[in-house]
This record gives C-alpha cells, structure tokens and sequence, in this order.
C-alpha cells in the first residue's frame, strides 16, 4: 500500500479541516496565526528530521510512501508537520470551546512543569550518547522551560487537551510505527534511543508529540491578536 503514510495524514486533517467553518467553532479565523506558527515549527523539526535520517536515527520504508521525496525525506513526513499539528490545535482550540473549565490550577502547573524540566534533563544528559532521547528530551525542556515563564496559563488547558490527543497518537502512530499492518512505516534505530516501546511506539514519541504541538501552539499565541 504506496499510499498509507499519506492516507494517515489526509485522514488526520480532514475532520479537522471541515469543522473548521462549523459556526460554532470559527477556526478558520485562526488560521494566520496557524499557519505561520506551523511553518517556523516546521522549519525546525525537517532540519531535525533530516539530518537523523541522514545519520540513520530513523528512516523510511518505502513500501508505504508514494516515492516522492524533497531534501532526501518523503513528501508525506513534510506533510506530517502540517497535518498533525493543525488537526491537534484544532482539537485543543474545540475542547476549550466546549469544556472552557478544562484546566488546571497556576500552581499546579509550576510543579509539574518543574517535574517534567528536571526529568526531561536528566534523562537528557544520561542518554547523552543516544541522538534522538538527547535532542528530543532537551528540546522539551527547553520549550517547557519558555513557555512556562512567558505563558504559563497555556500550560493550565495544555496539559489535559494533550493527555485526550495521545489517543488518536496512539492510533496513528501505532500504525507508522508497525502496528496492525505488515511493517513500520517510519523505522527507529535502537541504538539512538531507550529502546522502551509502548505498544510499537518508541517512549521518545510522546515526548515528540508533546514539544511538536506545544510549540506550534505556542508560537500561534504569540501571532495571535
């Protein structure tokens, strides 16, 4: 199936991408903002993306790609930064607007960000030899670390909207990740990594997932007025 990287990625947008007119929801409205977030985000995450695949932290399987590449990654893992992030903005966004209490105590978020930081960083500087638990846990601390002090209320919704996105996470990147289907769409290097799987997702993920949506929400809060 050539198509199944892009067909994960459509799917993830489309709902999304629809309700976006819905009346109610008027997301569209954000969209500026959005989409200029999404593109710095993007700009750091494909240099990233390229130069681990590069050195061969990860990599691609081409039996699930339709073989168009741009700088040496599948036109799909581009789309992957457009896709992903607006479909779980759009559910943050959609949450709020229906659960406007979904949030947690300003004092609350200081201890458990300072929990997070100081976890992330020294898991960081233990696996120091493994690229992708190094960069990925430094690059979450230091997102965490700026977003708590500058817009530490993002934090008081972020932290649940995030915990209620990790279920379609799971879905979509079980499946890149090997699971119901014959092989992995995206493939890890173990050596790069902890080696700990949830299901067939590497532990990194999440913490990947969790520092891509929050800096693409956070630089939108920044651009919007």
């Amino acid at each position: 199936m050539d198509y199944l990287y892009l067909l994960l990625n459509l799917g993830s947008i489309s709902i999304p991408f629809l309700f976006s007119f819905h009346p109610k929801l008027k997301f569209y409205k954000y969209w500026k903002s959005l989409f200029l977030a999404i593109a710095i985000t993007m700009f750091v995450f494909i240099v990233w993306d390229i130069v681990f695949a590069h050195i061969g932290v990860w990599g691609f399987n081409e039996t699930y790609l339709i073989k168009l590449t741009l700088l040496g990654l599948p036109i799909e893992e581009w789309l992957f930064f457009i896709c992903i992030p607006y479909a779980c903005i759009f559910t943050h966004y959609a949450l709020l607007l229906y659960f406007p209490k979904l949030n947690i105590k300003i004092s609350s978020v200081t201890k458990i960000s300072y929990v997070l930081i100081t976890v992330l960083l020294a898991l960081s500087i233990l696996n120091h030899g493994k690229w992708y638990t190094f960069i990925n846990f430094l690059y979450a601390a230091v997102i965490l670390i700026l977003v708590l002090k500058t817009k530490p209320k993002l934090l008081q919704s972020y932290y649940l909207t995030f915990l209620i996105m990790l279920i379609p996470f799971f879905i979509v990147n079980g499946i890149l990740t090997g699971s119901m289907i014959e092989n992995e769409v995206v493939w890890y290097n173990n050596a790069e990594n902890l080696n700990i799987r949830l299901f067939t997702i590497p532990i990194e993920d999440t913490v990947y997932a969790f520092s891509l949506i929050l800096t693409n929400l956070f630089l939108m809060k920044l651009f919007t007025k």
